[in-house]
C-alpha cells in the first residue's frame, strides 16, 4: 500500500549549507520530519553545487520524506549568464544590463523542463520577462 502524502513543500536552500535554522526547522518541524535527516541528506546531494536549488518536499503520514532537486531559479542563470551580483535596485528605472536573445534561448533550454511552457518560445518569454524584473534591457 502506499504512503500517505501529508503535505508537499517546497523550499529554496543554497546548495550544500542548508541549516536546521528557518526557513528549513520550521517548515520541517511543524510536520514531524526529522530535520536533521533532510538538512544531512540535501547538503550531501548538493555538495557539488553552487547557488540556490529549489527542493520539492513530500512528506508522509508516517513522518517520513522524499525530496527532488529542482534547477535553481531563472534569475540565478540569468547573474550567471551576464556575470551580476544581483539586479537593478529600481526595476524599470535603472537598467543594469543587456541580454540578448541568444543568451534568453540558451537560459531557457537548460531550464525547460521546470517552466511551464509547451516550447522555446514560451519559456524565453518567462526568462525575458523575468530579466525585465531583475531591470535588465531585453533585446529585440
Amino acid at each position: 500500500m502506499a504512503k500517505k502524502v501529508k503535505v508537499v513543500l517546497k523550499l529554496n536552500l543554497p546548495a550544500g549549507k542548508a541549516n536546521p535554522a528557518p526557513p528549513v526547522g520550521p517548515a520541517l518541524g511543524q510536520h514531524g520530519v526529522a530535520i536533521m535527516d533532510f538538512v544531512n541528506s540535501y547538503n550531501e546531494k548538493t555538495k557539488t553545487m553552487s547557488g540556490v536549488i529549489p527542493a520539492v518536499i513530500t512528506v508522509y503520514e508516517d513522518r517520513s520524506f522524499d525530496f527532488v532537486l529542482k534547477k535553481p531559479p531563472v534569475t540565478e542563470f540569468i547573474k550567471k549568464e551576464l556575470k551580476l551580483e544581483k539586479g537593478s535596485q529600481a526595476p524599470g528605472r535603472d537598467q543594469v544590463a543587456t541580454i540578448t536573445q541568444e543568451q534568453l534561448t540558451k537560459i531557457a533550454e537548460e531550464k525547460m523542463e521546470d517552466l511551464n511552457a509547451n516550447n522555446l518560445e514560451a519559456a524565453k518569454k518567462i526568462v525575458a520577462g523575468s530579466a525585465r524584473s531583475m531591470g535588465l534591457k531585453v533585446e529585440k
